[in-house]
């Protein structure tokens, strides 16, 4: 039967699988699968798998009660292997990978930081400290403006509000990044300029939260800052 594999942990890890259910309905029970210095917390797969949120949520919640007891590598949401055996092997395979990325999470979890700015202030901002985008704005807005005039004022933002948000984003990381071991950024999406994850060993954390609460604060309000952990450190395995 195929197995659903969850997390790669050290063969010291308590890991009670015992206490625990997985994917499927019903619930799959949990079971390690050994190999060396190494362990996988498995289960069976069931046949039908797909990211419902019945099935999301157990496999987070395993995640979360495994990384209550020690240092874990999450793995994502629908991961397989044909039998126990082959889990056996990709263990003993990469064990030197897996040792390494464990004792580089060891004590840390994941902080997610995004961060949005509010258009109209920035746009009003823009306005107001760039002299050749007023010019242009006032010139479209009075109808004497040139046919090129549209574009031209939206190239300038654009290119304006690019400058500034990446100066934003890279602000907001150099404040955050004294605290944590490692972060990893990646494309934001929507209206969101920044979206970073930091790996914050536990006796650093209560200082990375009081510095982001504090570069929040010092932001203002035209920016929102939604700041999501502790997670699993997914983004670091």
């Amino acid at each position: 039967m195929a197995v659903y594999i969850y997390s790669v942990i050290g063969k010291q890890h308590p890991a009670p699988v015992e206490e625990l259910t997985g994917v499927g309905d019903p619930p799959a029970a949990l079971r390690t699968v050994g190999a060396g210095p190494l362990c996988a917390v498995v289960s069976d797969a069931p046949d039908d798998l797909r990211a419902k949120r019945r099935d999301l949520q157990a496999h987070q919640r395993v995640q979360d009660a495994l990384m209550s007891d020690g240092t874990v590598l999450p793995l994502r949401f629908g991961l397989m292997a044909p039998d126990d055996e082959a889990v056996r092997l990709a263990l003993e395979e990469r064990a030197d990978e897996y040792l390494d990325r464990l004792r580089a999470l060891e004590g840390c979890a994941e902080y997610n930081l995004k961060a949005a700015q509010e258009e109209e202030s920035l746009l009003r901002q823009i306005l107001e400290s760039s002299g050749e985008a007023r010019r242009l704005n006032e010139e479209i807005r009075g109808g004497s403006a040139g046919p090129d005039a549209p574009v031209r004022l939206g190239e300038l933002v654009a290119a304006e509000v690019q400058a500034r948000q990446e100066a934003l984003a890279s602000g907001v990381i150099e404040a955050l990044r004294p605290f944590a071991r490692d972060h990893v950024q990646t494309a934001p999406l929507g209206e969101d300029f920044l979206n970073v994850s930091f790996l914050v060993p536990a006796d650093q954390e209560e200082l990375f939260l009081a510095t982001e609460l504090s570069v929040a604060n010092q932001m203002g309000e035209d920016l929102g800052f939604r700041l999501t952990g502790p997670l699993p450190p997914y983004s670091f395995v």
